[in-house]
């Protein structure tokens, strides 16, 4: 018995209609890498699921951008407006120049000189050179730093050691003071202050 024909329209049924999607996205994309090894062919394939999902295939021998770059050539259609060619054009200027950024990167490393003549060779070295006084002057400038904060910190800490001797010769002598009014107090006499005249006798005494 053949298989019945199916009416080509809107599966109502959400299972259904996901299966199919399903099975047929799978046969389009098998379908179209089996005419681009077949044929020569060049195919791109970019399906959109109900749900916003994206299927796409390229053939090997050119990218998507390509294609479609010529799709708009041969059809006459405009695909991209002169914002997104100013962007392009600028997507491929940023990545030529992070190539070459990354090949210079590779010759400082000593990478991939072999093809590089003497006149690049030589703008090589002298670009090593200024990157080593670059990096002796700044470590310099760090161990200078370093040293400055050392003699700082000496510094503090010898005033601080000072003070703290002060303060311990304050409380001594405080504590001193202390005990010499205790005593006086208990033994029940005070030291009198020398009077002035008595110390002009005594002063004058020890002139003769």
């Amino acid at each position: 018995m053949g298989r019945g024909k199916i009416e080509i329209k809107r599966i109502e049924n959400p299972n259904n209609r996901v299966v199919t999607f399903s099975k047929r996205r799978t046969g389009l994309v098998k379908k179209a890498k089996e005419i681009t090894v077949l044929c020569d062919a060049k195919v791109a394939l970019i399906i959109f699921a109900s749900n916003g999902k994206m299927t796409d295939y390229c053939c090997p021998s050119m990218d998507l951008g390509a294609m479609l770059d010529q799709y708009q050539k041969l059809s006459g259609k405009k695909l991209w407006d002169a914002k997104h060619e100013n962007l392009s054009n600028e997507i491929d200027r940023i990545k030529k120049e992070n190539d070459s950024l990354q090949l210079e990167l590779r010759h400082l490393k000593g990478e991939d000189i072999q093809s590089l003549n003497l006149k690049n060779l030589m703008a090589v070295e002298h670009a090593i050179e200024h990157g080593l006084d670059k990096v002796r002057d700044h470590q310099s400038e760090i161990v200078m730093t370093k040293r400055r904060t050392e003699k700082m910190i000496v510094e503090e800490n010898r005033q601080l050691h000072f003070q703290l001797q002060q303060q311990e010769m304050a409380i001594a002598s405080n504590a001193r003071g202390m005990m010499m009014r205790d005593h006086d107090g208990q033994f029940g006499y005070r030291v009198q202050p020398i009077q002035p005249n008595l110390q002009e006798k005594i002063m004058s005494l020890v002139i003769d």
